[in-house]
């Protein structure tokens, strides 16, 4: 398909003389306000007027005080917002040509020919009908004296660009809608909650959660909190179910377990279609087993709450994305859906991702469910261990390495304190692993050593337990001590095993991938604190916060949460800066400006290691004197609770993939390097390191990745995440240009749900 015509980034050149139109549709969705925040902010950026549409597509048919010019301080604030603040309803006025002549008068009357819909597949389906219709609106409306033909002159076409906001995750084409990864929260703290009285009474408790038609939330709960049994309507259970998930719940409790969960998707069914409910399976277990068996259903409970940094920055990026789509439209440019594929945002046809989302649930209700993948693979003896600091989600990933290895017929050996351990023969093999995905840090236990110093004890452990292959999880020690296996293979043929590094360190420093285990929770931790921070001046006059995060020289987490949390500004190392951008009276900021305004509260974020003389208290210091008069300051150093807590959902989940992935590639290469019984693995791609890059995970040869690297500052020379520092410093009002080299082009959907 076609690139689209680049445009210098100048703001008259994008958005002078045109307006958008923004508006939230259908079931609401955290993260939907941080998508409008973005629409707006990047609109007005550009040039271009924008509005507010209250209540959905029915203020869009009422219009008067329904469509409002919206400001740079409206928005303010509202990023923490579950929900939706502009409004959502359900509009049957707007199903109606009469409904939907209203709506084109009152785009036409304010000049909006560029429209932005957040909502789902009903939703985005009536935006693409209402352009399709648009000519026919207007000749019509011009016909009746509606409209004058200088104004139909003016609106002859409509831009229409949707973005998904739906906690099901159900509309095909993007891996993540706006929503999602909050539910999971919502999920997540209910099933933990829960865990605790239910191991106290051994109780079996089934919990319900919301998917009519899509499991996705009910799937990744299992995967997340280590489920017993899972039921969703992509994929009924065979005939029989209820004897195999009896034999399941009794060999668990016969091996010691205290609890059982099983995970329900409202919209589970059998293979014959008869609808499998909570209470069906409640009593199943009560009657078959006479376990002492509770039933939650979640509900609304789902929909609530902030929205996690994961649909902040999504809700974000997909914002920003779907201006520069609508300013780059022509009228032989079809309506699109601004999606998310692996980290890169691509832009797809709408009404083609609509008719593949219709044709899963077409396929559902034929009954033509796809058979179940089975695995299988010869054993060998595989050592996992963590290195470096510890990481939320390392657990998650350790659980889902050694069962899948398991399932392969595997030997899975534990080590323990990482390479030190694997030295001093710390080996162990696995008793349970069974409710370790929810758990923070590392069972195994962690250390930084390097093994370097350790190559002699190191090879004589591999050679005693017959170790094959190494799943080493961790940060960049992790990856700097892989390399030097590899160094070590030249003197030590025991090392000459295929390696595989799953990255896992709340920096997000590791070289060859977008992403590290960890790192969303703590992202999500620091942003929930910042929104703490900021809620405790609320009646106090007008105040700027000064937060140092972790992160080594990287900066993503400063980055992350400056964008998640909505900051002024964010320090980093990999952005040189000088006396004058620090103060806040300079024009390229416009702090002090801002707090002249409505806006009475500043977050100003500092990576700990970003200049070795701009420290914390030397910032603190120089806001306090700058803002005499306007504002005040207040520092805080978030310290090691960036390193605590419960993995997220989402860390839990990209865990159990990476393991899962590890295994599958080692013992691949594991036979790829057997000759004659024997394992010899010296080429540069039997150690790999498994990340995720742009839209895929993929194994990357650790001496490629070597040339990738700063080693004195533990960082890649190229990272992703700082081209969206344009996007946070337009968003707090900087004057700078945005760069838009690199665009989403449009592309065809996948029919198949990714997960």
């Amino acid at each position: 398909m076609a690139q689209p015509p680049k445009h210098c980034g100048s703001r008259e050149h994008m958005g002078a003389g045109k307006a958008i139109a923004v508006l939230t549709s259908g079931g609401d969705a955290q993260g939907m306000n941080a998508a409008v925040r973005a629409v707006v902010r990047v609109g007005i950026y550009t040039g271009a007027k924008v509005y507010f549409v209250h209540e959905g597509y029915q203020g869009l048919v009422d219009g008067g005080d329904n469509i409002k010019e919206a400001t740079w301080e409206s928005v303010s604030m509202m990023l923490q917002l579950g929900g939706t603040v502009i409004g959502s309803a359900r509009c049957q006025d707007f199903r109606t040509r009469e409904g939907r002549l209203k709506a084109a008068r009152n785009l036409v009357k304010r000049g909006i020919t560029n429209l932005c819909v957040i909502g789902g597949d009903g939703s985005l389906t009536g935006a693409d009908t209402f352009r399709a219709e648009w000519s026919s609106l207007l000749a019509e409306l011009l016909k009746t004296g509606g409209i004058t033909a200088e104004e139909a002159k003016k609106s002859s076409y409509l831009n229409i660009v949707g973005m998904v906001g739906s906690i099901d995750n159900d509309f095909c084409g993007t891996d993540m809608t706006i929503g999602t990864d909050s539910a999971l929260h919502r999920i997540m703290e209910i099933v933990d909650a829960i865990t605790t009285t239910a191991q106290s009474h051994q109780r079996t408790f089934v919990l319900e959660v919301m998917g009519r038609h899509c499991g996705y939330l009910a799937l990744i709960t299992s995967l997340a909190c280590g489920a017993d049994w899972v039921f969703i309507p992509e994929s009924p259970p065979e005939d029989g179910w209820e004897d195999h998930l009896c034999r399941r719940l009794t060999e668990t409790r016969l091996g010691g377990s205290r609890l059982n969960i099983i995970i329900v998707a409202e919209g589970a069914i059998d293979r014959h279609g008869k609808a499998i409910t909570s209470d069906d399976v409640k009593d199943l277990v009560v009657k078959r087993l006479g376990y002492d068996t509770r039933v939650t259903i979640l509900g609304h409970v789902q929909r609530g709450g902030t929205p996690s940094a994961f649909d902040r920055i999504l809700g974000s990026r997909m914002g920003v994305e779907a201006v520069m789509a609508l300013l780059e439209g022509t009228p032989d440019t079809p309506a699109c859906v601004v999606s998310l594929s692996g980290n890169q945002a691509v832009r797809l046809p709408l009404m083609e991702c609509v008719q593949v989302t219709k044709d899963v649930t077409t396929a559902m209700n034929e009954k033509r469910f796809d058979d179940a993948v089975k695995l299988r693979g010869r054993g060998h003896t595989l050592a996992v261990l963590n290195v470096g600091a510890p990481a939320a989600g390392m657990n998650a990933a350790v659980r889902s390495t050694v069962r899948i290895g398991l399932i392969h017929g595997h030997r899975m050996l534990a080590v323990h304190d990482g390479f030190e351990g694997l030295a001093l023969g710390k080996v162990r093999g696995w008793d349970k692993v069974g409710g370790w995905t929810g758990l923070g840090g590392s069972k195994l236990g962690t250390k930084r050593t390097l093994p370097k110093k350790y190559f002699e004890e190191i090879s004589a452990t591999i050679s005693t337990f017959g170790i094959h292959g190494l799943i080493i999880i961790g940060g960049f020690e992790a990856f700097m001590g892989s390399l030097e296996l590899m160094e070590g293979r030249a003197k030590f043929e025991e090392l000459c095993i295929p390696i595989c590094v799953i990255p896992a360190t709340v920096s997000n420093n590791v070289p060859g991938s977008d992403f590290s285990i960890g790192a969303d929770t703590a992202l999500n931790t620091i942003t929930t604190t910042c929104d703490r921070i900021k809620q405790s001046a609320a009646g106090t006059k007008r105040r700027v916060f000064i937060i140092e995060t972790m992160g080594g020289y990287c900066g993503y987490l400063a980055t992350m949460a400056g964008l998640a949390g909505g900051a002024d500004a964010a320090y980093i190392f990999e952005e040189h800066f000088s006396i004058r951008d620090l103060q806040p009276s300079t024009k390229s900021q416009h702090l002090t400006e801002k707090m002249k305004t409505t806006v009475k509260r500043g977050l100003v974020l500092r990576n700990e290691h970003c200049n070795e003389n701009y420290t914390t208290d030397f910032i603190y210091n120089l806001y306090t004197e700058e803002g005499k008069g306007i504002f005040d300051c207040r520092k805080n150093v978030l310290g090691h609770m960036q390193q605590g807590g419960a993995p997220t959902p989402f860390d839990r989940n990209f865990g159990t993939k990476m393991g899962a992935k590890s295994v599958a590639w080692i013992t691949g290469k594991i036979k790829e390097c057997s000759r004659h019984g024997r394992i010899f693995a010296n080429t540069a791609d039997s150690a790999c390191l498994l990340g995720m890059r742009k839209r895929s995970l993929v194994f990357q040869p650790l001496t490629e990745l070597k040339e990738q690297t700063d080693f004195e500052h533990r960082i890649p020379k190229e990272q992703w995440w700082l081209k969206l520092r344009p996007i946070l410093k337009i968003l707090a009002k900087y004057n700078i240009e945005l760069d838009t080299s690199e665009k989403a082009l449009m592309e065809h959907v996948s029919a198949a749900p990714w997960w």
